[in-house]
């Protein structure tokens, strides 16, 4: 009796090939930072279900399946260094978390970030950031800048990565950081 009806489960079912080697540690200066669509969907569409902020929009979560979307990257290229499901915490979390474990500072563009108009919308109402926001099906990359973007035209082509796109990258500077460039 103390939930009201909404359940989410999450497994994580993959397969470990050689030559592929990505860590959180191992995002380095250089970096593109890849999403593969938009963010905070699935966040904004769980608290829309809760019905506590009279809020009415059209927003719909972004469950996917991610197997697909890593083996996709992986015909582009094996150099990838970091791979990373923003379920928990959403994007934002995860680039402050892989900041903090690789010791390097990460540059985002606002204007690059993908949010559709409705989660921006609730967002707004609700002071809120979408980047922190749960994503339960995207993915956060960091690849090499030779090839980030051959990786997001990959992406494109796929059914739940059509979306993706280039949101920043991994610099040296203000290492453990994540700075954001806005409009303003």
């Amino acid at each position: 009796g103390q939930v009201d009806g909404v359940f989410i489960t999450t497994t994580g079912v993959g397969e470990i090939l050689e030559g592929v080697e990505t860590s959180g540690a191992k995002a380095c200066p250089g970096d593109a930072i890849i999403v593969t669509g938009d963010v905070g969907r699935h966040g904004c569409t769980i608290l829309l279900a809760r019905d506590d902020f009279g809020i009415e929009a059209e927003v719909t979560s972004d469950c996917a399946p991610l197997w697909g979307t890593v083996e996709s990257i992986l015909e582009v290229t094996k150099d990838v260094h970091v791979i990373r499901d923003a379920t928990r915490g959403g994007v934002g979390t995860v680039l402050y978390e892989i900041a903090g474990q690789s010791n390097v500072g990460i540059s985002l563009d606002a204007a690059a970030v993908p949010v559709q108009p409705e989660v921006r919308g609730v967002c707004g109402m609700l002071g809120l950031e979408p980047l922190y926001l749960a994503c339960e099906g995207r993915l956060v990359i960091f690849a090499p800048k030779e090839h980030a973007q051959a990786i997001v035209d990959q992406l494109k082509k796929g059914k739940y990565s059509a979306e993706a796109a280039i949101i920043g990258e991994v610099t040296a500077d203000h290492a453990g950081r994540v700075v954001m460039t806005t409009e303003i």
